[in-house]
């Protein structure tokens, strides 16, 4: 069991918070799938102050969709606290601090990784945000900003220092993106130089390299991400094999075709057909990649502009399934 604050977790399993991807509709069926603690998508706080209509689709959340937090990505210090009069009416359970998204336009407004190289200022924006919320806090880091400048394990210290509740790792540097092996020794370090939860997240593909991560490292959770997309029964997969060592059979195509329709009336009664199908292509593709002429199936779906055409096309790629697909 995970315990964060007041959360308890059980099986230690987090879903990441992943911009354009961990929206309603996806979080829905990952519940159905059994994520104990989702996320909503990351969200800036200067854009959650000016409460635009993006951002209202962002917050979007139903009450069974329990416990869920939000990531908070910002430096500036009137933004934040006004973030958090919003996130408090909207009674969310736990509250995470982005300091590792590796993307360009984020770290050039100093934002996001870019804190890695500035410990003095996470340290005073973590202390800022525990001062003015009761509720859970985590802060997400990377090991560092690069190579030669591996700073987590001083940060984490700095962080619980801060009073935060628990540490979310990515076990790369900002250099690396998503690229390049994860530093499974530095999270260990991370873990040994602190006395609070750290969840580890890097590489969590399969159940095996979910043990990988808990057994290199010591971790008390694991933070999946990438590995859960078109795969949402990868939380399944991990549980049963770190319970007794067994790994599940892989779905079937008819089990896949199954969950893409489900997700898929999800995404039009949440955002309309029009915008769900230019949206769900992506997820498409994820489904099914590894199946039989997969590029050739991809390069069609980013042309899809309806659910009638993409059911057509599930059809004639996908002949033996055509009665599941109506």
């Amino acid at each position: 069991m995970l315990k964060i604050g007041n959360l308890k977790i059980t099986p230690p399993l987090v879903l990441a918070p992943m911009t354009g991807i961990t929206d309603l509709p996806y979080r829905k069926l990952m519940r159905r799938f059994g994520a104990p603690l989702a996320f909503l998508e990351m969200i800036n706080v200067r854009a959650l102050s000016y409460k635009n209509k993006k951002s209202e689709v962002l917050l979007a959340f139903e009450q069974k969709d329990r416990p869920l937090g939000i990531q908070l990505l910002g430096r500036e210090e009137k933004f934040i606290l006004k973030a958090l009069e919003i996130v408090h009416r909207l009674n969310l359970d736990i509250i995470d601090f982005n300091a590792a998204c590796p993307v360009r336009k984020v770290v050039r407004r100093g934002e996001g990784a870019s804190l890695l190289k500035e410990p003095k200022k996470l340290f005073n924006l973590l202390k800022l945000i525990r001062k003015n919320t009761s509720l859970p806090l985590s802060v997400k880091l990377r090991t560092g900003w690069e190579k030669n400048a591996i700073n987590a394990p001083e940060l984490g210290c700095l962080a619980q220092d801060a009073g935060v509740d628990c540490i979310f790792i990515h076990g790369r540097t900002r250099e690396q993106f998503y690229t390049g092996q994860i530093d499974y020794e530095t999270i260990r370090k991370v873990k040994k130089a602190v006395s609070l939860p750290v969840v580890a997240s890097g590489n969590i593909l399969s159940a095996p390299l979910a043990k990988k991560m808990l057994d290199e490292t010591g971790c008390d959770g694991l933070l999946l991400a990438r590995g859960a997309l078109g795969n949402p029964w990868l939380l399944k997969e991990i549980s049963t094999f770190l319970k007794n060592g067994a790994l599940p059979k892989q779905p079937t195509l008819n089990k896949k075709i199954k969950v893409i329709l489900e997700h898929l009336n999800e995404m039009i009664n949440f955002y309309g057909e029009k915008r769900a199908i230019i949206i769900f292509r992506k997820f498409l593709s994820w489904y099914l990649k590894g199946t039989a002429n997969a590029c050739q199936f991809r390069n069609a779906a980013y042309k899809l502009k309806s659910k009638r055409e993409l059911i057509d096309l599930l059809k004639l790629h996908f002949p033996a399934q055509a009665k599941l697909l109506k």
